[in-house]
């Protein structure tokens, strides 16, 4: 099952003294897999994407998914964006907002895994306070299509 993750509202795109902190850390935002952190994006980019590619199958009449994107134990699986500080090559990581795909509408999933086209996700990237968006993050604020 493809899936496509799409963030606006980067939290260093803001004014303020969080924004100015967060882009003074040089804090980027990625997707994990497995323990690594890739695809990283700037705290102040105009927006943020990530694709990635999951396995889904069926156990007991339920869809499960897989693979090393995807994290949790079954029936609660989950795909992270993890923020961390960039110096020279390190990734430190301080913050993760989880997506979970048992807050995705089954039917979008079921049609995601059916091969009908890419599972999307769209949410904004920043929290209520101004800072990096973390912990399990739900509808409204993420929103699932199929396209």
């Amino acid at each position: 099952m493809l899936i496509r993750i799409e963030g606006g509202d980067l939290p260093g795109r803001r004014a303020g003294t969080e924004a100015d902190l967060l882009r003074l850390r040089n804090v980027h935002v990625g997707m994990q897999r497995g323990a690594e952190v890739v695809d990283r994006v700037p705290v102040d980019a105009q927006e943020a994407a990530w694709r990635c590619e999951v396995t889904s199958r069926e156990v007991d009449d339920l869809l499960d998914v897989g693979g090393p994107w995807v994290h949790g134990r079954p029936g609660a699986r989950f795909l992270y964006l993890s923020w961390g500080a960039v110096t020279d090559d390190r990734f430190e990581m301080f913050r993760r907002a989880k997506l979970l795909f048992g807050d995705v509408p089954p039917e979008l999933l079921r049609a995601g895994h059916d091969g009908a086209g890419v599972l999307v996700g769209r949410l904004g990237l920043t929290d209520a306070q101004g800072g990096p968006i973390c912990a399990r993050v739900r509808p409204p604020h993420v929103r699932w299509t199929l396209e």
